[in-house]
Parts: structure tokens; sequence; C-alpha cells
């Protein structure tokens, strides 16, 4: 059986062993709790991270930002997979337990932080230049949304593969006219091409969670339809129309819209779209929503 390069105690890949006995081994030797604030819940089957890294398309010609390595299970199939790493992870506690497992791996970098508090792009920058730039993460279930936002945002990666919740991962994928789709599906998918890749069982893990986990993969669409003067009325009418869901699209935008639109214009756009005037928000795809937008 060939070895990890990182002997960290979770990375043997022998399947007549337990696949959670070394991980939990690890957290008792150190006396470690997992956070609930924080959102700790730790991979236990080391077979997990293998699955993300290699949907994930990562090569040595990448760098990866890992956010939240926990004891770095993710993190050590990357540091062997991808060219360099930034992790960061939040939780003092965990940092030295991870400095410890990579002690004397060139390709890693361990920062301490917040994430939603850090300048990413100047961070890729200054630790990842000159490779191609990825986010590949086990992302804390309650930072999911701002974290991706983040990432995108940054105007610094191209793609995105993480895990989280599997009720997220749906309403990232969702479809018009659907419970699950909102203003968040139009924005992920305007800014991306997403694409659930698996689902990882609360037994995967330690503390286990009580909800079911998907793997998300989203590709960064470089060529956008809108400047970004264009983007702003585009996602306030986004907004506006997934603000009341159960309102129509007309009465839904005349609230945002009404300092600058009376009822009767707004009718009127809304119907030179081929739209019914007593359609909701929740019915229009992305270039639907986009073809509004230029209106306004």
């Amino acid at each position: 059986m060939k070895k990890s390069k990182i002997n960290n105690g979770i990375q043997k890949r022998n399947p007549e062993v337990s696949k959670t006995a070394p991980v939990r081994g690890s957290l008792i030797a150190h006396g470690f709790k997992p956070s609930k604030s924080m959102g700790q819940n730790f991979l236990t089957d080391v077979n997990i991270p293998v699955r993300i890294v290699k949907s994930s398309g990562i090569d040595k010609s990448c760098g990866v930002l890992e956010v939240g390595p926990g004891q770095g299970a993710l993190t050590a199939e990357l540091v062997n997979t991808a060219g360099r790493v930034t992790a960061v992870e939040l939780d003092k506690r965990l940092v030295p337990l991870l400095q410890r497992n990579f002690y004397g791996q060139e390709n890693i970098n361990i920062l301490q932080g917040d994430i939603l508090k850090l300048d990413i792009s100047k961070l890729v920058n200054d630790t990842l230049s000159g490779l191609i730039l990825h986010v590949c993460a086990n992302l804390p279930y309650n930072i999911t949304t701002p974290a991706l936002t983040a990432f995108i945002e940054s105007d610094s990666f191209d793609s995105i593969t993480v895990m989280l919740q599997k009720e997220v991962a749906q309403r990232i994928c969702a479809k018009p006219g659907t419970p699950e789709y909102g203003a968040f599906t139009v924005y992920a998918n305007y800014h991306t091409e997403p694409e659930i890749l698996f689902d990882v069982s609360p037994d995967c893990f330690t503390p286990r969670p009580k909800v079911i986990s998907s793997v998300i993969k989203m590709l960064i669409r470089k060529e956008k339809q809108l400047d970004k003067e264009q983007e702003k009325t585009f996602f306030k009418v986004v907004r506006a129309a997934f603000g009341q869901r159960r309102k129509t699209l007309v009465n839904a935008l005349h609230s945002v819209f009404i300092d600058s639109y009376d009822k009767d214009k707004i009718t009127g756009l809304v119907s030179s779209c081929g739209f019914d005037t007593r359609i909701r928000g929740e019915k229009l795809n992305i270039d639907e929503f986009i073809d509004l937008a230029r209106l306004f």
C-alpha cells in the first residue's frame, strides 16, 4: 500500500482498517472538543477527501484556498495534489495541530483568521501567485452563503468546490418555479455554473451532523452578460422579485422602484418582456431577469 507523503495519522487508505478510528483517536489524544458555534464537523471517512479533490480537477498547476481545514483530512489530499495550498482556520486551538501535522511540507501556508474579515484577493495574490486559483473546502455550515459570496466577489478563482449542507446545494442548483429557487440561486448561477457532484452521509463526520451534506462544484463564468452598472440594477430587480415571493412581479418591483416608476410604467415593462402581468418573480429564469433588468 502506497503511503501518503504526510504522516498525520489519517491518510492511510486501507479498506481493512476502520475509516473513523484514526481521526477520532487524534481528536481524543489532543483533548479537542469540536465547537458548535463554529459549526465544526470533521471528516472521518478518508475516502471523501479523495473524491472531493479528484472531482475538483485540481492539479500541480493550481493554487488552492481551503477554509476551515479542521484537523486536516481534506488539507492532506490537497497538499499531495495541488501546487500550493493556503489553509485558513478560525479556531486557534487547531492551528498548532495543523502546523505539527504539516511540519516540513513546503507547499502549504496555515493561517489563523476569519475568512469573512480577510481581503481574499490580497491573500491569494500574496500566497498563491502564479498558479491557477481554486477554492476547495469543507465549509462550516454557518458561513456558507457569505463565504461563497466572498469567494465570488473576490474575482480571483477559476472554480469553487465545496462541501455544504445538501439543502443549500439544492437551493443553488434549483430550477425556476420550485420552492428552493430564490435570489441566491440567481446570484450563484449568474456568476458560476454550479453542479452537485455527490452527497455525503452524516456518518462520515464527527460529531455527526443532523443533515446530509453535498459536494458542489461551481465553475466561475468568465464572460458576463452585463457590465458592472447593469449588474447593480439586475440584482436590485432580483432582490425585489424574491423579497416578497407571494406578490406578483409587478407589485414586488413597484414596492422597490416606487420612486422611479409608477405602477403602470412597471406593468408596461413587464408586459414588454412577454410576461403575464400576474406572473411572480420566482417563475423567471436568469436570462428573463436580465432582459427585464435591461429595461430598467
